[in-house]
Formats: structure tokens, C-alpha cells, sequence
């Protein structure tokens, strides 16, 4: 079959097949040269073939096979790690491996290959984004703003969700899409993710910012150099799985509903959420939060008020501690409004609306109380919501009562949240701020002053 077939993706699908079941050094009984050809032999020159026609992809998945490692893949890491920068490889939440400290470029690789198991796609693609994520942390610091850990797997599901909803297709094809770039639009496509600016991608196959709608019918996906004819006799899919997609071809809503409006916020929450990125001053103000209570509950885990004896409202070591505890939410945008919970918590406390918050405080079932007033209104005033969860809302214990599980909802909110608060603007009276400030105010229904009203400013 090797022999008959002219196609590099064909002869990539049967190599793998040969890596898989006879190992790289496995003799082929092909005499070249008056030598015996083996299977590494011959990896390498696919490589070289897939590098001169520009095949992305199969550039990526033989240079895993064969072992290879970018150039200066240490110092990259190094250069991340010595600007306060942890870095995690692998898909969340059961596979992430942390890497902490310096390594040598051999174990780094080994490390990065471990966590993604069979994929070498996905395994190479991570290496080369620890470069450039170095690069632009050398460059333009400001993009890496209140973000203490880089959790390299989610920045690669991210990206490959941006181009499933960029070209209306689904996640598979986008991975293909994400895999198939060539290295300047790869690097190209992180900076926009980093910086949070729009984008397209035009008939030459670039990525650019764009102002203004995207005219999804004019995207050529013929452009790309997508590995086309594969044979799925032995090919391995991309573990690359996307999050949160309920509907055909993206993240956003129907696109024929103002696709520059609809779906943004909830596109800039995942975007922030897979980013780990949260407000200024976020982490010494939680400090704050857990100095008036007996400790903070997520996903089942606690921070406790012990911590604020222990360590500075300041100290990495403390802010190293929440990210540890949010980082067990596998869902981006879920985390996003578990941290805007925690922003209004901050605000009773800055306030002094109260002494003392009480015991423990579960922030994920404020989120949830939130999500049930929201749908609450959305009955009143005849939402959007009632296309889906707010239909529901009859027995709000269905909703209310899905803790933050991951309970599937119509509209395939993440944890069971409507889709809709997800993609609400964070101020406004339908903002997600207001709903979980009524949230925490039915909370601590009975330790609010009556005989006066709080001035309840929220920025």
C-alpha cells in the first residue's frame, strides 16, 4: 500500500499504522542504497516532503512521531516560568500536568508527549505555542495582565473554537483547520487570542482584525491547507475536543441573528476563562472576602480563612492557592462567573455591608441562585430565555439544583446556567453583576441592616 500510494496523508495514515504496531526501527524489507530501510528512516522522509510542500498538518504529526522538539523549547518555558508564569500541557480536566520550574529540554518534551498520549499533533502544537507564548511575553508583557497560569490545552481548544465559529463549521474540521496553519498564522491567530481582538480569515488563508460583521459566506475554506482525502483505515483523530458547542457551526447562536452581537459575551467569558484571566487586584481582595468568613466552597473544594494567617493578601503563594481552586472548573465561561461571584463578594466586604459574612460560603450556589433569578425575570419580561431554560422555570429546582454538576441544559449551558446569562453583559440592570448581587443579597438576607439602604455601587 506504501508503494502504490502517491498521497502524503495515505502514506502518513500507513506509517502511523507501522509506528503503532512495529515501532520506528521495524525493517520494511525496502534496500536503498544497499540499506536496509526501517520505518524511522522513512518518517523522516515524509517529513521533509511535508515541509516543502508547506502540509502543515503532516508536518506536526510526523515530526511527534519521529520525537522532535522546537528549537530553544527550554529556554521558552524558562523565559515564562521567570516572569511568575505557571504553565500547564495537557487536555483539562483529567490529563494537565503543571510544570513548575526549569527543565531540561528532553523531559520537557517527554512531559508534553505523556499528557496528550497518542496525539502528536496536538503534542507538537504545544511545544510550538510555548514559543511563541514567550515571545510575546518578552514583547508585549501587557497581554499576560493579571494571569498567573498559562494553561497551554485550553488556549488550543480556545483557538480552534474561534475558527469553528469564524468559518461555521463543525469542531472536528476546525481542529483540522487549527492543525493545518501554517507557523505565522498559528502565532497570528494567539496574539488575537491573547489580545482579544476580532478577527477573520480572508481568501488568502491570513488572519486579520476586522471591524464589523463577518460575511460567513465569503470565507474560503478551499484556502486551506486541510489534509484532504485521508484514509481512515489508521489515521488518529485530534484529541482537540471543544467545549460547550450545542450548535452547528460554532459557539455563537444562529448566525442569522446579528452575528456580531449575539454570542459575544459569552464568547469573551470562554475567551478570559481559558486565559485564566481575572480583574485587577483580584486575588488580594479575595483575601479580603475570606478574612469575614469561615472559608469559600468550589467544586467541592475549600479555601480556608486560615490562609490569610498564613500568607499576605499580596503573596503569589496565596493567589497561587485560588487559581488552584478555580482551575477545577473545566468549563471557562462557568469559571468566569464563579470569579464574578467572587467580585461581588469583594464589594459587600469593601462596603462593610455586613461585619461578618457567616460560615462557609458555597460561590457556586450563588452562581446558581443568580442563573434562577435571571430566568425568573426572563419569565416577566418575556425573554430570550424562554425559547429555552425558562421554560423550565416552573420548577426552578431543576435548574437551581444542578450545582454546578454540569447538568445539560436546552441550550446547552455549561453546569447548568442558561446560555443566555453566559452571554449577558456583566452591568445593566439584565447584567450578570446585578443578578448575582441579588444573589448574594438573598444570601445574606439576615445579616443585612433593614432600617437603612445600602449604597450598593457596582463597577
Amino acid at each position: 500500500m506504501l508503494r502504490e500510494t502517491e498521497s502524503l496523508d495515505e502514506q502518513g495514515d500507513i506509517l502511523q499504522y507501522l509506528v503503532d504496531t512495529h515501532g520506528l526501527d521495524f525493517n520494511t524489507d525496502i534496500i536503498e542504497n544497499g540499506k536496509a530501510v526501517t520505518v524511522k528512516d522513512l518518517l523522516k522522509a515524509l517529513y521533509e516532503k511535508a515541509c516543502t510542500q508547506k502540509l502543515w498538518g503532516l508536518v506536526r504529526h510526523t515530526a511527534g512521531m519521529l520525537g522532535k522538539r522546537v528549537e530553544d523549547l527550554a529556554k521558552a518555558v524558562t523565559d515564562l516560568l521567570v516572569r511568575q508564569k505557571q504553565i500547564t500541557v495537557g487536555m483539562p480536566p483529567n490529563n494537565e500536568h503543571t510544570i513548575t520550574a526549569p527543565l531540561p529540554e528532553n523531559e520537557l518534551r517527554q512531559l508534553i508527549h505523556l499528557a496528550y498520549g497518542d496525539d502528536e499533533s496536538t503534542a507538537m502544537l504545544t511545544q510550538e505555542l510555548l514559543v511563541y507564548l514567550a515571545m510575546f511575553i518578552r514583547t508585549e508583557p501587557q497581554l499576560f495582565l493579571e494571569m498567573l497560569r498559562l494553561r497551554v490545552g485550553l488556549i488550543i481548544q480556545v483557538m480552534a473554537t474561534e475558527l469553528s465559529r469564524t468559518l461555521s463549521c463543525d469542531g472536528e474540521e476546525a481542529s483540522e483547520h487549527l492543525l493545518n496553519l501554517s507557523p505565522f498564522e498559528m502565532k497570528n491567530l494567539l496574539y488575537h487570542i491573547l489580545s482579544g481582538k476580532e478577527f477573520a480569515i480572508n481568501s488568502a488563508n491570513s488572519l486579520s482584525v476586522i471591524k464589523g460583521k463577518i460575511d460567513r459566506n465569503k470565507v474560503g475554506r478551499g484556502n486551506f491547507s486541510i489534509v484532504s482525502n485521508k484514509s481512515n483505515r489508521y489515521g488518529k483523530k485530534s484529541q482537540i475536543v471543544l467545549e460547550g458547542q450545542s450548535l452547528q457551526g460554532g459557539i455563537d447562536d444562529s448566525p442569522n441573528t446579528e452575528p456580531d452581537r449575539q454570542g459575544q459575551w459569552l464568547r469573551r467569558r470562554r475567551l478570559d476563562g481559558a486565559l485564566n484571566r481575572v480583574p485587577r487586584d483580584f486575588y488580594p481582595r479575595v483575601w479580603g472576602v475570606l478574612e469575614k468568613c469561615q472559608g469559600l466552597v468550589i467544586q467541592g473544594k475549600l479555601l480556608q480563612p486560615n490562609l490569610t494567617q498564613e500568607m499576605t493578601s499580596g503573596e503569589l503563594k496565596f493567589a497561587l492557592a485560588v487559581e488552584t481552586v478555580l482551575n477545577s472548573i473545566p468549563q471557562p465561561e462557568y469559571r468566569q462567573l464563579v470569579v464574578e461571584a467572587l467580585m461581588v463578594l469583594t464589594l459587600v466586604v469593601e462596603y462593610k455591608a455586613v461585619s461578618h459574612l457567616g460560615g462557609t460560603i458555597g460561590v457556586e450556589q450563588l452562581v446558581h441562585k443568580a442563573n434562577q433569578i435571571f430566568l425568573e425575570d426572563q419569565m416577566r419580561c418575556n425573554g430570550d430565555a424562554t425559547l429555552c431554560c425558562a421554560k423550565l422555570e416552573r420548577s426552578a429546582a431543576a435548574v437551581g439544583g444542578a450545582g454546578g454538576a454540569g447538568g445539560a441544559l436546552v441550550c446547552g449551558g455549561a453546569a447548568g446556567v442558561c446560555q443566555h446569562l453566559y452571554d449577558s453583559a456583566p452591568s445593566g440592570s439584565y447584567g450578570t453583576m446585578t443578578y448575582l448581587a441579588r444573589a448574594v443579597a438573598a444570601l445574606l438576607a439576615d445579616r443585612l441592616p433593614t432600617d437603612q439602604p445600602i449604597e450598593c455601587a457596582i463597577t
